[in-house]
């Protein structure tokens, strides 16, 4: 029972990871090793979508 759990378990953080669900623990354990201070979650979804969305598109 507990091999089946822990596949279920990675099956669930790839899929999480694939999915880019983890987003904001990877980099706010990435700032915390560097002894840094992590922005918020909102304001880490707002800063990820200017990122995404400021550059123009070459769509359309």
């Amino acid at each position: 029972m507990a091999k089946v759990r822990r596949i279920l378990i990675e099956i669930w953080s790839f899929g999480r990871e694939l999915l880019g669900d983890n987003a904001y623990a990877r980099y706010r354990d990435y700032v915390a090793a560097r002894g840094g201070c992590p922005l918020t979650p909102q304001e880490f979804y707002l800063s990820e979508l200017q990122r995404k969305y400021s550059r123009p598109s070459r769509c359309c």
